[in-house]
């Protein structure tokens, strides 16, 4: 299965251990985002370590398992796909993840509601993922 990753999925990958790990590292779930992507992870890594109690090292060596299993899609191979993006998009913060959706025609993995009040791509949730791989809880 690919799927775009919404970057909520990946703090809570990174605050807690449970669930969302088991999907992330899944052998059969493919994950792609938009290149800007692990560069916030960047920008907030005082507060990831904060909240996640890591030192500089496992931020480091967890980011790097990130940039293993996420594949980042260049902004210009997208770009074409902004507008439509930015149309069907219902968070204005959103649209480089639609876009990279419109361009792999594949669904976006968020926990985020909002992103779910529109009708031209899956936003599928933890939740319900879990069921779809038929995970227990």
């Amino acid at each position: 299965m690919n799927l775009v990753i919404d970057a909520n999925i990946l703090f809570a990958l990174l605050i807690r251990k449970g669930k969302t790990e088991d999907i992330f590292f899944n052998d059969t779930i493919k994950l792609y985002a938009p290149e800007f992507m692990l560069d916030e992870f960047e920008k907030y890594k005082d507060y990831i370590k904060e909240k996640t109690n890591r030192t500089d090292d496992e931020f480091d060596r967890m980011l790097s398992i990130l940039r293993k299993k996420i594949e980042l899609i260049p902004q210009r191979q997208t770009e074409k796909l902004m507008e439509r993006a930015r149309e069907i998009c219902p968070d204005e913060n959103d649209g480089d993840y639609f876009a990279v959706a419109l361009e792999l025609n594949c669904a976006i993995w968020s926990n985020d509601k909002k992103l779910k009040d529109q009708k031209s791509i899956s936003v599928i949730s933890t939740h319900e993922l879990l069921q779809n791989l038929e995970f227990k809880y």
